[in-house]
Protein backbone atom coordinates (compact mmCIF):
# COMPACT_ATOMS: atom_id res chain seq x y z
CA UNK A 1 0.00 0.00 0.00
CA UNK A 2 1.63 3.35 -1.15
CA UNK A 3 2.20 5.63 2.13
CA UNK A 4 0.64 9.06 2.23
CA UNK A 5 2.80 11.84 3.20
CA UNK A 6 1.17 15.96 4.07
CA UNK A 7 3.91 18.55 2.79
CA UNK A 8 4.09 22.11 4.49
CA UNK A 9 5.87 24.61 2.62
CA UNK A 10 5.64 22.42 -0.63
CA UNK A 11 6.32 26.09 -2.64
CA UNK A 12 10.09 26.91 -1.39
CA UNK A 13 13.17 25.93 -2.43
CA UNK A 14 13.70 22.85 -0.36
CA UNK A 15 9.68 21.80 0.02
CA UNK A 16 9.69 21.55 -3.79
CA UNK A 17 11.85 18.87 -3.96
CA UNK A 18 10.37 17.04 -1.28
CA UNK A 19 7.37 17.05 -3.36
CA UNK A 20 9.20 16.03 -6.83
CA UNK A 21 10.76 13.49 -4.87
CA UNK A 22 7.90 11.48 -3.07
CA UNK A 23 5.79 11.68 -6.26
CA UNK A 24 8.44 10.02 -8.49
CA UNK A 25 8.46 7.44 -5.50
CA UNK A 26 4.91 6.51 -6.04
CA UNK A 27 3.74 8.82 -2.57
CA UNK A 28 0.32 10.11 -2.20
CA UNK A 29 1.12 13.77 -1.52
CA UNK A 30 -1.08 15.80 -0.10
CA UNK A 31 0.66 19.47 -0.04
CA UNK A 32 -0.65 22.63 1.83
CA UNK A 33 0.32 25.86 0.29
CA UNK A 34 -0.50 29.50 0.70
CA UNK A 35 -0.73 29.56 -3.53
CA UNK A 36 -0.97 27.23 -5.73
CA UNK A 37 0.42 29.31 -8.42
CA UNK A 38 4.03 29.24 -6.79
CA UNK A 39 4.08 25.44 -7.15
CA UNK A 40 6.80 23.65 -8.88
CA UNK A 41 5.98 23.59 -12.48
CA UNK A 42 7.77 20.24 -12.46
CA UNK A 43 4.99 18.94 -10.04
CA UNK A 44 1.75 21.07 -11.27
CA UNK A 45 -0.86 18.91 -11.69
CA UNK A 46 0.78 15.19 -11.28
CA UNK A 47 -1.18 12.80 -10.16
CA UNK A 48 -1.16 11.79 -6.71
CA UNK A 49 -0.71 15.07 -5.25
CA UNK A 50 -3.62 16.71 -3.86
CA UNK A 51 -2.99 20.98 -3.24
CA UNK A 52 -4.62 21.92 -0.47
CA UNK A 53 -4.40 26.23 -0.28
CA UNK A 54 -4.32 27.54 3.03
CA UNK A 55 -2.18 28.59 6.12
CA UNK A 56 -1.57 26.20 9.21
CA UNK A 57 -1.28 28.56 11.44
CA UNK A 58 -5.04 29.70 10.43
CA UNK A 59 -7.35 26.89 9.23
CA UNK A 60 -9.87 25.77 11.86
CA UNK A 61 -9.18 22.50 13.70
CA UNK A 62 -11.49 20.07 12.15
CA UNK A 63 -10.58 20.99 9.08
CA UNK A 64 -7.05 20.19 9.80
CA UNK A 65 -7.33 17.19 11.22
CA UNK A 66 -9.58 15.62 8.27
CA UNK A 67 -6.29 16.93 5.85
CA UNK A 68 -4.26 14.71 8.14
CA UNK A 69 -6.20 11.76 8.47
CA UNK A 70 -4.63 8.43 6.96
CA UNK A 71 -1.24 10.17 6.54
CA UNK A 72 1.74 7.91 7.37
CA UNK A 73 4.18 11.06 7.85
CA UNK A 74 4.26 15.07 7.73
CA UNK A 75 7.37 16.39 6.20
CA UNK A 76 7.33 20.26 7.22
CA UNK A 77 9.75 22.44 5.19
CA UNK A 78 8.09 25.78 6.64
CA UNK A 79 10.67 28.40 7.20
CA UNK A 80 11.51 32.45 6.99
CA UNK A 81 12.29 34.22 3.67
CA UNK A 82 15.59 35.26 3.42
CA UNK A 83 14.59 39.50 2.83
CA UNK A 84 14.17 42.12 5.38
CA UNK A 85 10.38 41.70 5.32
CA UNK A 86 10.83 37.44 5.99
CA UNK A 87 13.35 37.41 9.00
CA UNK A 88 11.79 40.55 11.04
CA UNK A 89 8.12 40.30 9.96
CA UNK A 90 5.37 37.90 11.44
CA UNK A 91 4.64 35.83 12.28
CA UNK A 92 8.04 34.98 14.35
CA UNK A 93 7.17 31.62 15.83
CA UNK A 94 5.77 30.27 12.09
CA UNK A 95 7.84 27.27 12.63
CA UNK A 96 6.70 26.49 16.00
CA UNK A 97 3.38 27.27 16.27
CA UNK A 98 2.81 24.84 13.07
CA UNK A 99 4.70 22.39 14.83
CA UNK A 100 2.78 22.66 17.83
CA UNK A 101 -0.38 22.07 16.19
CA UNK A 102 0.62 19.42 14.04
CA UNK A 103 1.33 17.53 16.99
CA UNK A 104 -1.41 18.38 18.42
CA UNK A 105 -3.68 17.35 15.27
CA UNK A 106 -2.15 14.11 14.99
CA UNK A 107 -2.55 13.69 18.85
CA UNK A 108 -6.23 14.33 18.39
CA UNK A 109 -6.51 11.47 15.33
CA UNK A 110 -5.23 9.02 17.68
CA UNK A 111 -3.83 6.64 14.56
CA UNK A 112 -3.22 3.30 15.01
CA UNK A 113 0.60 3.25 14.40
CA UNK A 114 2.53 6.85 15.38
CA UNK A 115 3.00 9.38 12.45
CA UNK A 116 6.16 10.26 11.33
CA UNK A 117 7.13 13.82 11.51
CA UNK A 118 9.90 15.10 10.13
CA UNK A 119 10.90 18.68 10.45
CA UNK A 120 13.40 20.82 8.42
CA UNK A 121 15.47 22.51 11.01
CA UNK A 122 18.92 24.07 10.90
CA UNK A 123 22.78 23.41 12.40
CA UNK A 124 21.83 26.58 14.09
CA UNK A 125 19.78 24.30 16.29
CA UNK A 126 21.43 23.18 19.38
CA UNK A 127 20.03 19.32 21.02
CA UNK A 128 19.30 19.15 24.15
CA UNK A 129 21.38 18.60 27.29
CA UNK A 130 24.68 20.03 25.70
CA UNK A 131 24.84 17.21 23.23
CA UNK A 132 26.52 18.96 20.72
CA UNK A 133 29.90 19.01 21.87
CA UNK A 134 31.65 20.48 18.90
CA UNK A 135 30.63 24.21 19.42
CA UNK A 136 32.72 25.99 21.97
CA UNK A 137 31.65 29.10 24.12
CA UNK A 138 32.30 31.54 21.15
CA UNK A 139 30.14 29.94 19.10
CA UNK A 140 27.49 29.83 21.64
CA UNK A 141 28.00 33.09 22.70
CA UNK A 142 27.25 33.66 18.41
CA UNK A 143 24.18 31.86 18.30
CA UNK A 144 22.95 33.14 21.75
CA UNK A 145 23.12 36.83 19.96
CA UNK A 146 21.57 35.24 16.56
CA UNK A 147 18.31 34.15 18.46
CA UNK A 148 18.38 37.74 20.66
CA UNK A 149 18.50 39.30 17.42
CA UNK A 150 17.13 37.23 14.49
CA UNK A 151 13.88 35.68 14.91
CA UNK A 152 13.76 33.08 12.50
CA UNK A 153 16.99 31.19 14.51
CA UNK A 154 14.90 31.76 18.25
CA UNK A 155 12.05 29.95 15.98
CA UNK A 156 14.03 27.09 14.75
CA UNK A 157 15.25 26.30 18.14
CA UNK A 158 12.18 26.64 20.02
CA UNK A 159 10.27 24.22 17.44
CA UNK A 160 13.25 21.78 18.18
CA UNK A 161 12.60 22.01 21.85
CA UNK A 162 9.31 21.87 21.94
CA UNK A 163 9.32 18.27 19.75
CA UNK A 164 12.53 17.33 22.83
CA UNK A 165 10.21 18.68 25.84
CA UNK A 166 6.57 19.06 24.24
CA UNK A 167 6.47 15.53 22.42
CA UNK A 168 9.47 13.34 23.89
CA UNK A 169 10.29 9.89 21.95
CA UNK A 170 8.23 7.59 23.47
CA UNK A 171 4.77 9.25 22.24
CA UNK A 172 2.41 6.59 21.42
CA UNK A 173 1.05 8.95 18.35
CA UNK A 174 3.42 10.63 16.83
CA UNK A 175 7.52 10.60 16.29
CA UNK A 176 10.09 12.71 15.13
CA UNK A 177 13.22 13.64 13.24
CA UNK A 178 14.44 16.97 13.17
CA UNK A 179 16.71 17.36 10.33
CA UNK A 180 19.85 20.11 10.25
CA UNK A 181 21.59 20.98 7.09
CA UNK A 182 24.54 23.32 6.91
CA UNK A 183 25.17 25.95 4.06
CA UNK A 184 21.77 25.20 1.64
CA UNK A 185 23.06 24.89 -2.16
CA UNK A 186 21.16 24.73 -4.90
CA UNK A 187 21.81 21.25 -7.09
CA UNK A 188 21.27 17.96 -7.73
CA UNK A 189 21.10 15.26 -5.02
CA UNK A 190 24.47 14.00 -4.48
CA UNK A 191 26.27 11.64 -1.86
CA UNK A 192 25.98 12.98 1.25
CA UNK A 193 26.78 12.21 5.13
CA UNK A 194 24.83 12.08 8.13
CA UNK A 195 26.38 12.66 11.43
CA UNK A 196 24.50 12.45 15.23
CA UNK A 197 26.10 15.65 16.06
CA UNK A 198 28.09 18.97 15.06
CA UNK A 199 30.90 18.49 12.18
CA UNK A 200 31.85 21.88 11.17
CA UNK A 201 32.38 25.48 12.85
CA UNK A 202 29.81 27.86 12.35
CA UNK A 203 32.60 30.14 11.18
CA UNK A 204 34.01 27.66 8.55
CA UNK A 205 30.39 25.80 7.55
CA UNK A 206 29.95 23.02 5.77
CA UNK A 207 27.69 22.72 2.86
CA UNK A 208 24.01 20.86 2.37
CA UNK A 209 22.71 20.70 -1.68
CA UNK A 210 18.56 21.01 -1.04
CA UNK A 211 17.93 18.26 -3.53
CA UNK A 212 19.86 16.01 -0.99
CA UNK A 213 18.31 17.35 2.09
CA UNK A 214 14.95 16.18 0.35
CA UNK A 215 16.46 12.71 -0.34
CA UNK A 216 17.04 12.40 3.09
CA UNK A 217 13.90 13.68 4.25
CA UNK A 218 11.85 11.56 1.32
CA UNK A 219 14.13 8.60 2.55
CA UNK A 220 12.44 8.87 6.23
CA UNK A 221 8.96 9.12 5.46
CA UNK A 222 9.25 6.04 3.14
CA UNK A 223 11.84 3.81 4.71
CA UNK A 224 11.36 1.75 7.58
CA UNK A 225 15.22 1.29 8.29
CA UNK A 226 16.18 5.39 7.76
CA UNK A 227 13.31 5.79 10.23
CA UNK A 228 14.30 3.34 12.88
CA UNK A 229 17.85 4.83 13.14
CA UNK A 230 17.14 8.51 13.06
CA UNK A 231 13.88 8.61 15.41
CA UNK A 232 14.07 10.76 17.99
CA UNK A 233 17.55 12.23 16.98
CA UNK A 234 18.69 15.38 15.25
CA UNK A 235 20.97 14.38 12.02
CA UNK A 236 22.87 16.87 10.63
CA UNK A 237 23.70 16.31 6.93
CA UNK A 238 26.16 17.45 4.96
CA UNK A 239 27.79 17.24 1.36
CA UNK A 240 29.66 14.48 1.06
CA UNK A 241 32.55 16.36 -1.14
CA UNK A 242 32.23 19.06 2.09
CA UNK A 243 35.49 19.61 4.15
Amino acid sequence: MKPTVLVLGGTGRTGGQVLRQLLERGVDVRALVRSADRLPAAVSGAAGLTVVEGDPLSLSDDYLRGLSQGCDAVISCLGHNLTLKGILGAPHDLVTRATERIWRTLEATQPDKPVKFILMSSVSVNQPAGRDTRRGWVEKTVVALLRGLMPPARDNQRAADFLCDGVGTAGPFVEWVAVRPDTLLDGPVTDYRLHDGLVSSLFRPDSTNRASVAHFMCELATSPEAWKTWAGRFPVIVNAAAK
